[in-house]
């Protein structure tokens, strides 16, 4: 005998969902779509590329002079990068719904969820500035002598003589990093998409990782892998690179989140 059929996952908006075991090589797929929705709608897409580009530009020419405010102007990248990525998933939705993708109504499709984008970009913010408090105490615990300079900072902890600050300090970054990637997996289109709630979005990008672990570790590593080189191109490679794995954000979305009929209603 066969048991009971297991019920389906209801969201608190009242949509059931399923959720999806993805293969390891998926994300290679997401980002040949990715790839397509750029092609599809290059202008569109090269415009966030290029507002990602410009805000390392500015993270680049604010360090010059002025490194102590570099933290702030980091935390202003991540208020900013949620709702630059929204516009990339709009343009994935509207070119996935037949329309044709263009720039001026992916620029407000925030405002389709602005409570929920806002309560996480807040909870985002938070990470990092306790991410940042952290890395200053490591900074303290294993080092001596004022806050030194970019240069000087990775001179010292690329030192083997500086092994434990290394690990402490990596291991930190790991743990925080891995916390705002299980929460922000899907969590950004499946807000726009669906109308969730903050809270409600991260706990099904949680569960998301958690039924791929092994796919998301492949996702997450070719997205540090594209934005190192995106970095290391003077961040002129960001145009391209950020735009990509936004739109292959919204099929990784859609790949491991499958929506059934919503009696709520929602989108």
């Amino acid at each position: 005998m066969t048991g009971p059929r297991p019920q389906p996952l209801v969201s608190p908006q009242g949509a059931p969902y399923e959720l999806r075991g993805v293969p390891a090589f998926s994300p290679f797929a997401w980002l040949v779509r990715g790839w397509d929705d750029f092609r599809a709608a290059p202008l569109a897409s090269g415009f966030y590329g290029a507002a990602f580009a410009a805000m390392g530009w500015a993270l680049a020419a604010l360090y010059d002079f002025a490194y102590q405010y570099v933290s702030t102007l980091a935390g202003a990248f991540l208020l900013a990068a949620p709702f630059l990525a929204t516009g990339l998933y709009a343009l994935s939705r509207d070119r996935e719904a037949g329309r044709k993708p263009r720039l001026a109504p992916s620029l407000t499709a925030w405002r389709e969820n602005p409570g929920g984008l806002g309560v996480y970009v807040l909870v985002v913010t938070v990470i990092f500035l306790v991410w940042a408090r952290a890395s200053l105490v490591a900074f303290a615990l294993f080092s001596t002598g004022t806050m030194p300079d970019l240069k000087n900072f990775l001179a010292r902890a690329f030192s083997l003589g500086n092994v434990e600050f290394v690990l402490v300090y990596f291991a930190a970054g790991a743990m925080f990093a891995t916390l705002v990637f299980a929460v922000s997996v899907v969590s950004v289109p499946m807000m726009l998409d669906r109308g969730n709630d903050a809270v409600s979005a991260a706990i099904i990008s949680v569960q998301v990782l958690a039924k791929n672990p092994g796919t998301m570790a492949v996702w997450a590593a070719l997205i540090v892998l594209l934005t190192g080189i995106g970095l290391a191109t003077a961040f002129i490679g960001l145009v391209l690179t950020m735009p990509v794995i936004g739109h292959a954000t919204w099929h990784a979305y859609r790949d491991c989140v499958a929506w059934g009929e919503d009696p709520a209603g929602s989108r």
